[in-house]
């Protein structure tokens, strides 16, 4: 069966589906009168056999992922009752986050080379051509370089206050290079590609003028966990912007609607090493009590235990998404 046919035949009911499962996760199961109840059932049954087909005949199609994502929502209701949402949040970590992350692997690799291409080569330039810095940075920037001055501490002073801030603009940066997605992703691209630039830049200087290594061992505890956020952020954008471009068998509303759900799950679900990303560039970097040794170990160490658990984490065959 090919997917036109699949879509034009059965859409209707899988749209009927979800309004009605839309229902029963705001007002629970007891908002849907007897009938609909009955009738619950029976979309339920027609789209687990359009699943089964869909899996033989479409393996690869979003028809597949979206019909098995809709059966999994509906296949508590319909067996077990309401899910408890500590059963949901543990079930998502454990299987649903990894294998989104790792369906979404291509656009946050994409992601990564726009911040992190711009950032290697902006660095080298910087470093052979210090004069460049004027392009980018602002004078008082530059002089902060030259001299040593440990702006980077400046922010945080070890308190709440200061962590408080940083998770903030993490947050900030990384919306925005989710949201520029919308605009098929042409500002997701320039946010990424801005960034490592500037980045680039800045530690091309402090290499020139000797001054970097300060700035590694502040940044070295939470760089991992941050610059992963952002490049998933990014990645989340680029496919908004994919889903626009290059929409496929759906409309454009409807394909964007099918990225848009994967791609908030993704950064929902990764916010907590964001989060945990801010807290320890507010309160454990700046501290000059803890050795360096102990902050490079300790963001290598988050760095390998995150990437471990996104990309080795419910890997097994047969492994089933749950919600």
């Amino acid at each position: 069966m090919q997917p036109e046919e699949l879509l034009r035949q059965r859409k209707r009911d899988w749209e009927r589906l979800e309004k009605f499962l839309m229902r029963i996760e705001r007002d629970q199961v007891r908002s849907l009168s007897q009938a609909e109840l009955v009738e619950f059932g029976q979309l339920y049954r027609s789209a687990t056999s359009d699943l089964a087909i869909a899996q033989r005949d479409l393996p690869q199609n979003d028809v597949t992922a979206y019909l098995n994502h809709l059966v999994g929502r509906a296949h508590p209701v319909v067996y077990r009752g309401e899910p408890l949402i500590w059963r949901r949040v543990r079930n998502f970590y454990r299987y649903g986050l990894p294998q989104l992350y790792r369906e979404l692997l291509p656009f946050t690799f994409v992601a990564a080379l726009l911040l992190f291409v711009p950032w290697g080569i902006a660095m080298f330039v910087t470093f052979w051509y210090p004069d460049a810095a004027n392009v980018v940075l602002s004078p008082i920037a530059i002089e902060w370089i030259r001299s040593g001055h440990p702006w980077w501490k400046e922010l945080n002073e070890a308190n709440q206050v200061g962590a408080a801030s940083i998770m903030t603009h993490n947050l900030g940066v990384a919306f925005q290079a989710y949201a520029g997605g919308m605009l098929f992703g042409f500002w997701t691209v320039y946010i990424l590609m801005f960034s490592g630039v500037h980045f680039g830049t800045v530690f091309g200087l402090l290499h020139y003028y000797n001054h970097a290594a300060p700035l590694y061992e502040f940044v070295v505890g939470h760089a991992f966990l941050e610059l992963s956020e952002i490049t998933m952020a990014g990645g989340a954008g680029l496919m908004l912007g994919y889903a626009l471009l290059r929409p496929g068998l759906y409309s454009r509303r409807d394909a964007l609607g099918v990225a848009a759900n994967k791609s908030i799950r993704l950064l929902l679900g990764t916010a907590p090493f964001l989060i945990l990303a801010g807290i320890i560039e507010g309160i454990i970097s700046p501290s000059n009590a803890i050795p360096a040794p102990v902050k490079y170990g300790g963001g290598i160490l988050t760095g390998v235990l995150m990437y471990a658990y996104l990309l080795l984490v419910a890997r097994k065959k047969g492994t089933e998404t749950r919600d």
